[in-house]
């Protein structure tokens, strides 16, 4: 897996997790949040879930234009940029 700015704990993971299961949330929101690049996510994945799961999912997102913000409605990419602004930082 690529390296991290920052350790990501049992609660990070599972936020990356769901993020990454929405069908709106592209990679680029996943980055701004956690600094995981779409590689970075899909080894996570490929982690954390079962196999037939990990698969369900690469099925799902594989080329699909809601999870690349360069291929999506100029609306939602800012959307998650704001929201990526106003993040209260956990601990």
């Amino acid at each position: 897996m690529p390296k991290l700015t920052r350790a990501l704990d049992a609660a990070d993971v599972s936020r990356v997790i769901e993020m990454a299961w929405e069908d709106r949330t592209p990679f680029e929101a996943i980055k701004t949040q956690f600094g995981l690049d779409e590689a970075a996510v899909t080894a996570l994945m490929r982690q954390q879930l079962k196999p037939g799961s990990f698969r369900l999912w690469r099925d799902r997102v594989h080329g699909r234009k809601t999870k690349h913000a360069a291929m999506q409605p100029i609306a939602l990419e800012r959307d998650y940029r704001h929201q990526a602004r106003h993040r209260t930082p956990q601990r």
